[in-house]
C-alpha cells in the first residue's frame, strides 16, 4: 500500500505494477485433442488394472495394521510401539504402501537433500499440500506420525492405518479436542527423540500449486526446530492437483492413473530453528517458515486461507470470500421465483429490528419451510435466534440488478451508520466497526476480525472512531478499481491512515471494465460449475448471464464428439472394473 499524508489519497486507476499471483484454489486442466485420445485409449486400458490392483494392496495393508495395535490398551497405544510389533509390521506398510504407489503410476520418487534426525527436528512440515496423493512423502521420511480428523477412524482400512501409526486424533465437532491436539503435538514434539517425528501439512487444504496458503500455527505451537518438506509434481502435464475448484476426486484418480510414469520429487530443505520470538508466537513461526518455503519453490506466499466452508482470498488488506454466501441466498430466491427487487424491505436505518424465522418467511414471501430454513440461516442469528432486518434488507438491495455502486454504498450507510451523543458537533453520523463488518461480511464474505482490523487502519489517523459516507463510499470504489490490477493486492486504498474527502486526482479511466467486488448491478449468482473459467486476474469480466465467451464454432462439434467418447470408455472402464472387483471377492471368499 502506497505510502502519503492523512490528507492524501491514492490515484483512482493505479499503473500496472508487478503480475498478480494466481489464484490457488483453482485448477484448470486444458487438454489437447491429442491428449484426449491419449487418455482415452490409457484411461480404458491402463487405468482400470491399476486402480484395481491398488486397491488389493490397499487391503493387504489392513492385516498389517491391525496386527501392530492387536491386544493393545489405550493406556499402551499413549507410548511408541516397539519390538517386533515395530520391526515387523511397519516394514510391512512400508514395502505396500511402496507398491501401492507404484501401481498407480508413481515409478519414480526423487528425494533430494537429507532427512534430519527426529532430535534435530520433531517436526517436519510439508508444501505445497495440493492432492489427495501427498501421503507419498510419508514413505522417504519413514512413516512419521500425522495428524488427522477423528471422523476418518471409521473408514475402512483407513481407520486401521490412523491407529497402526499411532495419528493425533482432532475433532471438528468438540472445542476442547483442539486443545488436546496442541497438548499432544507438544508433548510428543518434546520427548527428547522418543517419540518418531510428527508430519504436518500446514495449509490444512489442498492447492493447485502455484501459491502457498496461509500456514496454521498447529505445527509451531511448540515452539521446536522444523525441518521444512518440500513436494513436487514435475509431470508434463498436473493431473494430480485436487483444489477447490476444478477436476474431481474420479477424475484425478482416472487421468493420473492413465499416465505412463508419474514423478514426486521430495526435497529436505535445512532444518530451521526459531528464534526466541517466533517460540512465543507461533503465528510468526509459521509465516517466516512459509515464506522461507515459498522462495526455494519459486511460488508466492499468501494470506489465502479456507474460512469456515469457504476460501478467501485476499485483496489488498481485506479477506474476501471467492464465492459470497450471498449468492446462495440468490440462488434461493431465484429458485422460489422471487424477485429481490419486489420484496418490501422498511428497515428502520440505525436501528436494528429483530425479526423470527416466521415474519422473515412473510417479509419475503416463502412458503416452502426448507427453502425458509436455508435462506434464514445465510443471516448471523443472535441467543434467541433472531436476525437484525438489516441485513436482510441489505443483502436483498446487493442483489437488486436495479442498484448502482453509489446506490448501495448510500444505503448500507444508512442503514448501519449511528448518531452517537459524542459525536454531535462532528460530521454527523458515522459508521462504526461492527456496522463496518456486517456490511463486508454480508456483501463480500469477509470475516469479521479481517473487516474490524481494516476499521481500525482506517480510523487510527484521526481522532474518529467512524467512517464517513464519503470514506466509505471512495473505499468501495477503490476497492473495485482494485480488482482491475490484482485479487491479492490493492493499490488504490491509499496509506492506512483514514484519508480526507478531498477531490481525487484526475486519472484517465481505462478502456477496459473491470469485475465489481463490490456486488452491484444484474448478476446472476453463478453456480460452482458455472464459475470453474473465472479469470481473477483482472484483465477480463467474469462471464454474465448477458455475455457468455463461446468457442470457435469449427472446434465445438470435434469437442463433443470427443467429450462424448471419452464419458462413454471412462463409464465402460469404471464398469469392468467393478465387475472384476466383484468377481474377485466372491472367488476370494466363497471358493
Amino acid at each position: 500500500m502506497s505510502q502519503g499524508s492523512p490528507g492524501d489519497w491514492a490515484p483512482l486507476y493505479p499503473t500496472p505494477g508487478p503480475p498478480a499471483p494466481p489464484n490457488p484454489f483453482v485448477h484448470e486442466l486444458h487438454l489437447s485433442r491429442l491428449q484426449r485420445v491419449k487418455f482415452c485409449l490409457l484411461g480404458a486400458l491402463l487405468a482400470p488394472i491399476r486402480v484395481l490392483l491398488a486397491f488389493i494392496v490397499l487391503f493387504l495393508l489392513w492385516p498389517f495394521a491391525w496386527l501392530q495395535v492387536a491386544g493393545l490398551t489405550e493406556e499402551q497405544l499413549q507410548e511408541p510401539i516397539t519390538g517386533w510389533r515395530k520391526t515387523v509390521c511397519h516394514n510391512g506398510v512400508l514395502g505396500l504402501s511402496r507398491l501401492l504407489f507404484f501401481l498407480l503410476g508413481f515409478l519414480r520418487i526423487r528425494v533430494r537433500g537429507q532427512r534430519a534426525s527426529r532430535l534435530q527436528a520433531p517436526v517436519l512440515v510439508a508444501a505445497p499440500h495440493s492432492t489427495f496423493f501427498d501421503p507419498i512423502v510419508l514413505l522417504p521420511c519413514d512413516l512419521p506420525k500425522v495428524v488427522s480428523r477423528a471422523e476418518n477412524l471409521s473408514v475402512p482400512v483407513i481407520g486401521a492405518l490412523l491407529r497402526f501409526n499411532q495419528a493425533i486424533l482432532v475433532s471438528r465437532h468438540d472445542p476442547a479436542s483442539r486443545r488436546r491436539v496442541v497438548e499432544e503435538v507438544r508433548r510428543r514434539a518434546t520427548s527428547g527423540g522418543k517419540w518418531p517425528q510428527v508430519l504436518f501439512f500446514p495449509e490444512g487444504t489442498c492447492s493447485n500449486k502455484k501459491a502457498l496458503l496461509k500456514f496454521k500455527p498447529g505445527a509451531f505451537i511448540a515452539g521446536v526446530p522444523v525441518q521444512p518438506v518440500l513436494i513436487r509434481y514435475p509431470n508434463s502435464l498436473d493431473t494430480t492437483s485436487w483444489a477447490w475448484r476444478g477436476p474431481g476426486v474420479l477424475k484425478v484418480l482416472w487421468l493420473t492413473a492413465s499416465q505412463p510414469c508419474s514423478i514426486v520429487d521430495v526435497e529436505f530443505l535445512p532444518v530451521y530453528r526459531p528464534s526466541p520470538e517466533e517460540s512465543r508466537d507461533p503465528t510468526l513461526y509459521a509465516n517466516n517458515v512459509q515464506r522461507v518455503m515459498a522462495q526455494a519453490l519459486g511460488i508466492p506466499a499468501t494470506e489465502c486461507e479456507f474460512v469456515g466452508s469457504l476460501p478467501v482470498i485476499v485483496v489488498g488488506r481485506l479477506k474476501v470470500a471467492l464465492e459470497p454466501q450471498l449468492w446462495e441466498l440468490g440462488r434461493v430466491l431465484q429458485k422460489a421465483g422471487l424477485s429481490p427487487g419486489c420484496v418490501d424491505t422498511e428497515a428502520e436505518p440505525g436501528r436494528s429490528r429483530m425479526i423470527s424465522q416466521e415474519e422473515f418467511a412473510r417479509q419475503l414471501q416463502l412458503s416452502d419451510p426448507q427453502m425458509v430454513a436455508g435462506a434464514f440461516s445465510y443471516f448471523q442469528q443472535d441467543a434467541r435466534g433472531l436476525v437484525d432486518f438489516r441485513d436482510v434488507a441489505l443483502a436483498l438491495a446487493a442483489l437488486d440488478g436495479g442498484r448502482s455502486l453509489e446506490e448501495l454504498t448510500r444505503l448500507a450507510f444508512e442503514l448501519f451508520a449511528e448518531d452517537k451523543e459524542e459525536q454531535a458537533e462532528g460530521p454527523g453520523r458515522l459508521l462504526y466497526k461492527d456496522g463496518f463488518s456486517t456490511i463486508l461480511h454480508l456483501l463480500l464474505g469477509s470475516p469479521h476480525l479481517a473487516a474490524r482490523t481494516l476499521h481500525a487502519e482506517l480510523c487510527q489517523a484521526g481522532a474518529r472512531q467512524g467512517l464517513s459516507l464519503c470514506l466509505l463510499s471512495r473505499l468501495a470504489l477503490a476497492m473495485q478499481v482494485s480488482s482491475r490490477t490484482s485479487p491479492f493486492t490493492t493499490r488504490s486504498m491509499g496509506s492506512s491512515s483514514a484519508p480526507t474527502c478531498a477531490p481525487p486526482r484526475h486519472q484517465t479511466p481505462p478502456p477496459q471494465p473491470a469485475p465489481l467486488l463490490w456486488p452491484t448491478g444484474p448478476r446472476r449468482p453463478p453456480s460452482r460449475r458455472a464459475t470453474e473459467h473465472l479469470d481473477l486476474s483482472g484483465s477480463h469480466p467474469p462471464p454474465d448471464s448477458g455475455q457468455r465467451q463461446r468457442p470457435p464454432l469449427g472446434l465445438k462439434p470435434v469437442s463433443v464428439l470427443l467429450d462424448f467418447w471419452l464419458s462413454l470408455l471412462v463409464f465402460l472402464s469404471w464398469f469392468s472394473f467393478f465387475v472384476r472387483l466383484v468377481l474377485f471377492c466372491k472367488k476370494l471368499f466363497y471358493i
